[in-house]
């Protein structure tokens, strides 16, 4: 998992003349699981221009974009994103969806009538 931060208001004004979508193709094509996080507070039609943009030319593609509007966001995006995809905690949370699942089953009153009618 490899996280790029890109603070929209330190760009100039015409962003394809700054490398921006060069810099994200190459991080794309490095990284298998990329996520772009684009500091900005979205407001105006500059900041929604730049994410349509970047969303239409890597559709289909391992980026994952993700807006934010400032520094605590960002911390907190890249924390959730890497508490997720981390091996431990992906088989943490399988683990307690199929505890929940046996639990419902097993306390089900629907669950009891069928395994009542079964037994008859």
């Amino acid at each position: 998992t490899a996280f790029l931060v890109v603070h929209l208001d330190e760009l100039p004004e015409n962003v394809k003349e700054t490398g921006l979508f060069e810099k994200i193709k190459n991080f794309v094509h490095v990284h298998r699981n990329s996520f772009l996080l684009l500091c900005a507070p979205f407001n105006g039609k500059r900041e929604m221009d730049i994410l349509t943009d970047i969303q239409q030319r890597f559709f289909g593609s391992n980026l994952r974009v993700l807006p934010v509007r400032n520094n605590g966001d960002i911390i907190k995006g890249m924390l959730t994103i890497s508490k997720v995809t981390s091996k431990p905690h992906v088989d943490s949370i399988r683990d307690r969806l199929s505890l929940a699942r046996a639990h419902i089953i097993e306390r089900s009153p629907v669950w009891e009538m069928l395994r009542d009618v079964k037994l008859e």
